[in-house]
């Protein structure tokens, strides 16, 4: 295994790296180092906690020389505005003995700001598609000085419905640059972008698909609805101490906001939730009071299940079972990180059992399915969502036709008038109907 200091670090970034306790680099950094150091293109393929955000920020950083001009030479997109701040935080901690100038622009903040920060000169940008193109089509941002392009998480980026926005950005960016692109999975819709707007790539995959951590215990249980769901993570929690720091994922807003108000009952000032109607301050909030263990639980939608390294979290709780294989992967990979241990635990409905053999399919093993604990009690109380619904079904559909008899008869063959032409013949001509008139003889 080589060091560091056996790459070609140079000495600002090294004694930043020995500050921070990092002697190793993991197989994504060690393999993307030297690649991107040779000016290719780039696909990384490694799982989430691998370390992909140092392995493009120590060779690129590494390149960086001192410049005073005001356009930013690097661009960085991600997802989501967690994930910018995120970012930053890793750029100020390798760029400590370096002067850069650095910052971040997103949605749900104010823009005069950002304007403000662009304004006063940039060597990297750090940014989410949305207000990059906002910025861009307001006429305060160019892009004409980028060398370099990172698209980090870059299948979560088309599966939250950044297309448009990337194929917007791809137009403003000078044709002469580096494009490096990082993900865990590599989709079609991944491997359509790669083919039409990145050039001979070189791709580094350093875990094959859909093979998730080792380190990671997966187990589940077969649970009925929500409130049984919700009734089984209060036993868990109330029953097992071991449980001190974790993430639930559920897949909506709303089950987020349900999920909250039920559980917040019996582990008052314990519970913290956070989903995109949340405030950008709810939301670093929440995430701030988790990772401080001021919370115990966080409630979250997939918004944070890409790229957010919250440390130490020893369960991660699928309450609902995702449809997507790779989701799954990706949540689970909130734990078990920095060769630490972790825990999955899914709750898997009847309806969800399709998604679970999915996921099994897509790993290559199977997810241990456990019997309720002892003590738990099955709800048989269903959510509105969950009850038989008639809503787009036609109740009337289903009756049979009505027989209609009476008035409604055949007429007797002597009384049926057969119109045999004549003077008093009508016909139809242009759309009318109007009288025959007598013919003359001459």
């Amino acid at each position: 295994m080589i060091t560091f200091d056996e790459l070609n670090l140079n000495k600002p970034l090294l004694n930043a790296l020995d500050d921070l306790g990092y002697v190793y680099p993991t197989p994504i950094q060690a393999q993307a180092f030297p690649i991107i150091m040779s000016g290719k293109n780039v696909v990384g393929l490694a799982q989430t906690g691998t370390g992909k955000t140092f392995a493009y920020l120590l060779p690129i950083l590494r390149q960086l020389k001192y410049s005073e001009q005001q356009l930013p030479r690097i661009l960085i997109v991600v997802p989501t505005r967690e994930l910018v701040l995120q970012v930053l935080a890793e750029i100020e901690k390798l760029s400590k003995y370096m002067t850069v100038r650095y910052g971040g622009v997103y949605g749900g903040s104010n823009m005069s700001s950002q304007k403000e920060l662009v304004s006063k000169g940039l060597d990297i940008l750090v940014a989410t598609p949305g207000r990059l193109i906002d910025l861009i089509s307001n006429g305060i941002l160019r892009l004409k000085a980028i060398q370099q392009l990172v698209i980090d998480e870059v299948d979560e980026m088309l599966n939250l419905g950044f297309r448009t926005q990337l194929m917007n950005l791809f137009g403003h960016l000078p044709p002469k640059r580096q494009n490096l692109l990082f993900s865990a999975t590599l989709s079609s819709d991944v491997e359509k972008l790669i083919y039409d707007y990145i050039l001979a790539p070189c791709k580094i995959e350093i875990t094959p698909q859909g093979a998730p951590l080792e380190k990671i215990v997966q187990t589940g249980y077969l649970v009925p609805n929500f409130n049984s769901k919700a009734g089984l993570l209060e036993h868990l929690l109330a029953s097992d101490p071991a449980l001190s720091k974790v993430l639930v994922f559920v897949k909506s807003k709303k089950m987020a906001d349900d999920l909250f108000a039920v559980v917040t009952t019996k582990f008052p000032a314990q519970i913290g939730v956070i989903h995109s109607n949340k405030s950008q301050p709810q939301r670093f909030k929440a995430i701030r009071k988790f990772e401080d263990g001021t919370h115990r639980v966080l409630i979250a939608t997939d918004i944070i299940a890409r790229g957010l390294n919250i440390a130490d979290v020893t369960h991660v709780v699928n309450f609902d079972t995702p449809d997507v294989a790779g989701d799954y992967i990706h949540r689970i990979g909130r734990t078990g990180r920095a060769d630490a241990e972790g825990v999955a635990i899914t709750f898997v409905s009847e309806s969800e059992e399709p998604y679970q053999q999915e996921i099994e399919t897509f790993m290559g093993r199977r997810i241990s399915m456990f019997p309720f604990p002892s003590g738990y009690t099955v709800s048989t109380i269903l959510t509105e969502d969950e009850k038989p619904s008639l809503r787009g079904k036609n109740p009337l559909k289903s009756r049979p036709a009505l027989k209609v008899e009476g008035a409604f008869h055949e007429k007797k063959g002597k009384n049926k008038k057969v119109n045999l032409g004549g003077p008093g013949k009508r016909y139809v001509k242009t759309g009318s109907v109007r009288s025959a008139r007598k013919k003359k003889s001459y």
